[in-house]
């Protein structure tokens, strides 16, 4: 059955070359299609392994990490002891797009995340967009990511070995050094796990996640015994403006719930378990940024934040007066940011996975490996393209890329959840948004809000980025779309 405003298929190429250019466009993939086609590559299938507590791992895997361990000493300064709203208002604009998700990804549960939904309910080019951000999503947040990675190896390897990485192979041009090599062996370690498979990875990230969590709960009871009231006060010297800007670029903190959505064709019952772990993993996630905001700006004059990227870890050892906790802390946030690095790269390969079988990209993305049921050579070319980008650019800028691409194609979602409930409202759905449908709406003006919270050069950026990808759909994706094509 063909969804409302879906263009008839067609086994001729030639007749899909003299469609008009709107119809081409806006041509829709059945959801029917979409679920149909999960898990088929090229030359093998994804393999349905991941239980509710796996989903729900990678979700936290790829979400709690850097945003607490590293982007917390650049939001402070924004917003001073605030920034802990700051992390509010961050967690309710995921809200509003993570019960969009949730009821999404029981409808549709795919590899292809927000770029599916998106390619069921608004048509092709808009998927296209949706996926183009999604690549600056995933692949951009994972060479941030691993950014921070190498700040907080620096502190281990001081703190127990007393060396250091030097400066000119642990940071990139612009800021004192030639390459970032820490962040380019994290990335390719990572990839090294993923190529084993999906069920082995699961388990290697479960142990990481646990890993982390105890680490901020050590660091919390820590941390609380050497706040100061003073700290607090003034609660908001930047004003509200301060706090909006530091709320943008939290963001990036919240950037990984929807991973649990990345993994619907490897999800042994995707229906129940992708809602439940979306959900799940954004209340631990949001509890877990609160209280460490709150102990770290209440331990640490919030001024003392600025240019500290292993705050946490600073703050363990001017509480205790010793460097021991320091060192556990810099251990967990190894351990912990290395998890964002691989569930990251994780939900990256499935969306290329799902858009290359689509057609929009080469279908070496979508080539499956018989052995190990994984996109091998996916892995492969996102984990490299990533280790450079880590390695030659500087965290900021990195970050704020990842949070407006991002922000978009939440935007799309909630968009998505209400075409859907319109054009299908007999579709089977295991969640359902409530208040719908103020909810959704909410969502996507909360992400416009927080687009516009961005600095213009992060504007700039992305303006080029959807060029270059209009760019490539017109000039390769569009003929090579298998709704185009028809192939079967």
């Amino acid at each position: 059955m063909l969804d409302h405003g879906e263009a008839p298929p067609t086994t001729d190429p030639s007749r899909a070359e003299n469609l008009g250019l709107g119809t081409r466009l806006m041509r829709r993939k059945p959801v029917e299609r979409l679920v149909a086609e999960g898990g088929q590559g090229e030359g093998g299938t994804l393999r349905r392994s991941l239980s509710m507590w796996q989903l729900t791992m990678i979700s936290i895997g790829a979400t709690l990490g850097t945003g607490i361990f590293v982007v917390l000493g650049e939001a402070t300064p924004l917003a001073g002891p605030a920034v802990a709203i700051s992390f509010v208002i961050a967690g309710l604009t995921a809200l509003f797009s993570a019960l969009s998700y949730a009821e999404l990804a029981g409808s549709i549960p795919v590899s292809g995340s927000s770029y599916s939904y998106s390619y069921a309910t608004m048509g092709e080019i808009v998927a296209w967009i949706c996926g183009w951000c999604l690549i600056l999503e995933y692949g951009v947040s994972v060479a941030a990511v691993a950014v921070g990675w190498g700040e907080y190896l620096n502190e281990l390897l001081d703190g127990t070995l007393g060396i250091t990485i030097p400066e000119s192979v642990s940071a990139p041009l612009g800021e004192g050094g030639f390459i970032n090599l820490p962040a380019l062996v994290v990335i390719l370690l990572a990839m090294v796990f993923l190529m084993r498979g999906a069920k082995e990875s699961a388990r290697v990230n479960t142990i990481m996640v646990v890993v982390k969590i105890v680490t901020l709960v050590i660091f919390c009871a820590i941390g609380f015994m050497g706040i100061k009231a003073g700290n607090y006060t003034p609660l908001v010297p930047l004003g509200v403006t301060g706090i909006s800007a530091a709320a943008a670029t939290l963001f990036f903190s919240y950037i990984g719930f929807d991973a649990a959505s990345t993994a619907g064709e490897e999800a042994t019952n995707p229906k129940r378990d992708l809602p439940r772990a979306i959900m799940l993993s954004l209340l631990i996630v949001t509890v877990l940024y609160c209280l460490v905001a709150l102990v770290a700006v209440g331990a640490m004059p919030w001024q003392d934040f600025e240019g500290t990227e292993a705050a946490l870890a600073q703050i363990m050892k001017d509480v205790t007066g010793h460097s021991f906790w320091g060192v556990v802390l810099a251990a967990g946030a190894v351990v912990a940011i290395a998890s964002v690095v691989f569930a990251v790269l994780y939900g990256q390969t499935r969306i290329l996975f799902a858009m290359a079988r689509d057609g929009l990209i080469p279908k070496v993305f979508a080539k499956v490996d018989a052995r190990t049921g994984s996109p091998r050579a996916n892995t492969l070319i996102v984990s490299l393209f990533c280790g450079v980008l880590a390695a030659t650019i500087p965290l900021g800028e990195l970050a704020n890329a990842t949070s407006i691409g991002t922000l978009f194609a939440f935007a799309l979602v909630n968009v998505a959840v209400v075409i859907l409930r319109y054009t299908r409202p007999d579709m089977s759905r295991t969640f359902r948004v409530a208040l719908f449908p103020v909810t959704p709406i909410l969502g996507l003006l909360f992400c416009l809000y927080m687009m516009f919270s961005l600095p213009g050069s992060t504007w700039a950026v992305f303006g080029a980025w959807m060029i270059a990808g209009l760019v490539f759909y017109f000039g390769y994706g569009m003929r090579r779309s298998r709704l185009a094509t028809a192939e079967k």
